[in-house]
């Protein structure tokens, strides 16, 4: 028994060493989204009854002096916000209740706001995981700078994608499909996420411009945490000599911008990896859901907590990009329903709404309980 509880109470224990990173990861990437919906609500003159950090029975709270109350609750998988005469900022609103509010209270409930109003306190949510994303990549740009190196040639590997389409050590890429680069970082990013794409280069050689097209293969590989991802490569190696590695510093306002560029290719990326994994061209085990994150979050905080915060700040972009699809109930697909009002001038029908929802909801469920399906036993 005193062993068990040693292990359980050590760095490397389930508790300290999982359990608590990942509530520490989750609970800042969720606060700082529902945040997002308080703050505008309250912004726009929506009243709020509830700010949930979990969901279930509440563990612990307070109410403000506005009457609204702040709770912990014991599932702590998520969160909410509840405004004046609606179930939450994602929701529809409760007919009975709204119906009963007294007259100040029906001026700012939520179902009572301009269409703008609602679209832009929902919006908030994911806006905010952006924000946070960016603010933690400008801190670590501000502190650290960044590695980079030449996006030069240094080696072809034998029989690769590379070698068959006339790559040559020496070579330096310019621009792939279309896109400037100006770090081999760049070129990586640009061709991780498409295995099994042909792709167009340009690349300087001699004094001149040569254009090469390679289809990147599948490899796996180890990230940082120590995870197995698969990603493209098409075979070319960057070196010391040739890539000329250093670190860039960066004053607050050139991090800031870095950290916006940054955020912008992960959304980029995070969009692209969905787009092909719809369509059957991604590995289902690159998706994973509570199990997954709380193992990442265990490395990374016996990695150090600048590696912690760096996986809050991924995480964060990644909720709020998931947020923003357009399906019921989650934020992106309340922005269509508020799009399609502020057309036609009016809310869609109770009829389609109920019915939308009720195929979103069971959506969400379904991918819900493949990711956590994966988690357990898929890969």
């Amino acid at each position: 028994m005193t062993e068990f509880l040693s292990h359980l109470f050590s760095i490397d224990g389930v508790l300290i060493g999982t359990i608590v990173p990942f509530l520490f990861v989750l609970t800042i990437v969720v606060f700082v989204h529902e945040m997002g919906h308080y703050l505008v609500g309250r912004w726009c003159g929506i009243g709020v009854t509830a700010f949930s950090i979990g969901f279930g029975p509440e563990l612990l709270g307070f109410n403000d002096r506005r009457g609204t109350r702040w709770k912990l609750c014991a599932i702590p998988l998520g969160g909410y916000v509840k405004f004046v005469g609606d179930m939450g900022v994602t929701s529809q609103p409760d007919k009975a209740e709204a119906d009963a509010l007294p007259e100040e209270q029906r001026r700012v409930a939520f179902h009572n706001q301009a269409v703008w109003k609602r679209a832009l306190t929902v919006f908030a949510g994911p806006a905010f995981n952006f924000l946070l994303t960016i603010a933690v990549f400008a801190v670590m740009f501000s502190i650290y700078g960044r590695f980079v190196s030449e996006p030069t040639v240094a080696e072809v590997r034998p029989d690769s994608p590379a070698a068959a389409a006339g790559f040559l050590p020496g070579d330096r890429f310019l621009s792939v499909d279309g896109q400037p680069v100006e770090t081999f970082a760049d070129v990586q990013r640009l061709v991780s996420g498409r295995a099994g794409d042909p792709i167009v280069f340009v690349m300087s050689r001699d004094g001149g411009e040569v254009t090469l097209t390679a289809t990147p293969a599948v490899s796996e590989q180890k990230d940082p945490l120590g995870n197995v991802v698969k990603i493209g490569v098409i075979g070319v190696v960057n070196n010391e000599a040739m890539g000329q590695p250093r670190v860039i510093s960066y004053t607050p306002t050139q991090a800031l911008g870095q950290a916006v560029l940054e955020t912008g290719h992960i959304i980029s990326r995070t969009g692209q990896f969905l787009t092909r994994f719809v369509v059957g061209r991604e590995d289902k085990c690159q998706l994973g859901g509570p199990v997954k994150i709380a193992d990442m979050a265990g490395k990374a905080a016996r990695m150090g907590f600048e590696w912690l915060v760096q996986l809050v700040a991924l995480l964060s972009v990644g909720i709020g990009f998931l947020n923003l699809l357009p399906i019921p109930p989650l934020d992106g697909g309340h922005l269509v329903f508020y799009g399609v009002e502020a057309v036609t001038g009016r809310p869609v029908s109770e009829r389609a709404t109920e019915f939308i929802y009720r195929t979103g909801f069971f959506l969400v469920l379904v991918f819900m309980g493949f990711v956590f399906w994966n988690d357990l036993f898929g890969c």
